[in-house]
């Protein structure tokens, strides 16, 4: 485990006061790339981005668990420093061609479903390369809300 990380969560539990025993569901950053992680980073960090959606292919893929209502992560910048954690509040399994704006827009990113639609189906078909799925618009996607509890 990354020594910052763990700090960083040791001092979370502590300063919340929650058990020693809470483990965090994962410690991640958004997106492939650099500039779009941190960007995606300070819209949590703003209050502006209260979602994000994953593949549920992608959750397969490795043998994880999905997100449950309660979990706490932890959001990292591009590099791995930790930034926030963040406490999982909604759950739910929608087809991509499905998900709505009202839905998207808790995302924090786009101005319209177009927009998300673009940028989450180049995501996903990159992603699909990368770890051998493929992106259909029937494809689940795993959309998660979440809301900020402790900052660095």
């Amino acid at each position: 485990m990354n020594n910052n990380i763990d700090e960083f969560w040791q001092t979370f539990l502590n300063e919340k006061g929650i058990s020693k025993q809470t483990k965090y569901f994962e410690a991640f950053h958004f997106e492939l790339n650099e500039r779009a992680a941190n960007a995606l980073l300070d819209l949590v960090l703003i209050g502006q981005k209260k979602a994000t959606s994953s593949s549920l292919q992608e959750f397969a893929l490795a043998n994880n668990e999905i997100p449950k209502v309660g979990d706490y992560s932890i959001l990292t910048d591009w590099e791995g420093n930790p930034r926030c954690v963040i406490q999982t509040k909604r759950v739910r399994i929608i087809p991509f061609k499905d998900i709505t704006y009202d839905i998207c827009m808790l995302e924090g990113e786009d101005d319209d479903l177009a927009s998300w639609q673009r940028g989450h189906r180049s995501f996903f078909v990159r992603e699909g390369e990368q770890l051998g799925y493929s992106f259909s618009e029937d494809m689940p996607v795993i959309f998660e809300e979440f809301e900020v509890v402790y900052k660095k």
